[in-house]
């Protein structure tokens, strides 16, 4: 018995010391938000690597095969996510490229004709109900497909919306009125069943819409309403306990003390959440000066031992220099750096102009003595509302420090 020598040499394909090149990794399976239909196509292309025309070719052969392809196309649709926004990619909704609503409408249109034809020469009964029913079919899909997916397409506005429901009630209706026509020629009572089938459709379509966006504003409006009677539970709750007790902090801390001032920011962070909504509207709008003080007031207080009041009269100065506020906010300032406590701040609204006290309760300076370096009050104050137009007054006393701001302008929208 002879042996055999079998002798494997294996041959290193890498150079000594190299590794292996990496291979890069796979982009994610997910689809883009502009694309030709529902972007699926694309997302396995670019997944596996290959070019999207033989990607669509490749569900067209597996179409043939029992309808496989159309079953893995819906399946990858449906499963299939959408790619996040990008700062080049911003949008946020689906645009497609093909118009499905405007095919789905001539599918109707194409089964409509057929299903006259079909009546005119006497067709069977199974056939013209067949065609009716596609019809019918295809014309509540494409409304169905504007109002629910194509809801959020920039493209396609209320305009195009309208325009595909007028023309595929207008149509479902037509084609009942010719099978009517057809009625005596066709000879089966059958052809009433798709005449009746019919007309309804075209009516659902012509209404359906309608009824579905005010079943929408109802929900909407009922969920508003529960959510502000939900708030204003919430808000009446925190008012008769968190809040109150927030304010009693603050009265027997006295408005200098770090109690105080965290148990007033707090409370104002507590109030701008309780009433978010209220004031969505009036950020929208032109802010006044008052409101710009309170602002101005709101973080003085977080960073300084101080307790604004600030108190309007009069019509809101909407229309106000900004040269005004700013010295506003400069005196308020001043006040919470060197006098802390209670400062009080009153805005005056009158005929053509407005009045700006802010009143604190230090121990006073000379104005006069003031070094030459010290640009606060001279530069930012009076320097400031003398190149306004306006005037300002420094009053202080040992009792305290009182700035006050006056200007003239045009008030043609108080």
């Amino acid at each position: 018995m002879s042996g055999v020598c079998l002798d494997f040499t294996v041959t290193d394909t890498f150079a000594p010391g190299s590794a292996p090149a990496a291979r890069p990794p796979r982009v994610p399976l997910a689809r883009p938000r502009i694309c030709e239909l529902s972007g699926v196509s694309v997302a396995l292309a670019d997944h596996l690597g290959w070019p999207v025309t033989m990607v669509r070719w490749l569900f067209v052969a597996l179409g043939l095969v029992g309808g496989a392809g159309a079953l893995l196309y819906l399946w990858l649709w449906a499963l299939t996510p959408l790619r996040p926004a990008t700062a080049a990619d911003p949008q946020e909704q689906v645009v497609r490229r093909i118009p499905v609503s405007w095919l789905l409408l001539g599918a109707s249109g194409v089964a409509g004709v057929a299903a006259v034809a079909l009546a005119a020469v006497g067709s069977s009964p199974f056939g013209l109900l067949a065609a009716i029913g596609a019809s019918i079919l295809f014309a509540v899909a494409c409304v169905a497909w504007d109002q629910l997916v194509d809801i959020g397409d920039v493209a396609r506005g209320p305009a195009t919306s309208r325009t595909l429901r007028i023309a595929a009630g207008a149509f479902l209706v037509v084609i009942a009125v010719a099978l009517s026509s057809l009625v005596d020629r066709a000879g089966t009572g059958w052809l009433w069943l798709g005449i009746i089938a019919s007309t309804f459709a075209g009516a659902a379509v012509l209404v359906g819409p309608w009824a579905l966006r005010l079943w929408r504003e109802l929900i909407a409006e009922r969920t508003a309403r529960i959510k502000e009677e939900q708030r204003a539970e919430i808000a009446a709750h925190l008012h008769d306990s968190v809040l109150q007790t927030l304010a009693l902090i603050q009265n027997r801390a006295g408005a200098s003390s770090e109690v105080a001032r965290i148990a007033r920011a707090q409370e104002r962070e507590l109030r701008e959440w309780l009433y978010a909504d209220a004031g969505d509207d009036r950020d929208a709008q032109v802010r006044d000066l008052a409101s710009d003080l309170r602002a101005a007031a709101a973080s003085l207080e977080i960073d300084h031992a101080v307790h604004f009041d600030v108190v309007a009269v009069g019509e809101p100065v909407e229309h106000a220099p900004s040269e005004l506020a700013a010295a506003a906010r400069e005196a308020m300032l001043n006040a919470a750096r060197h006098a802390g406590g209670e400062v009080s701040v009153y805005v005056e609204s009158r005929a053509g102009g407005v009045d700006v006290f802010v009143r604190d309760r230090g121990h006073g300076f000379d104005v006069d003595a003031l070094p030459e370096g010290r640009l606060g009050v001279r530069e930012s104050i009076i320097g400031r509302m003398r190149r306004a137009g306006g005037h300002a007054t420094v009053t202080s006393r040992e009792t305290g420090t009182e700035v006050q701001l006056s200007i003239e302008y045009a008030n043609e929208a108080p």
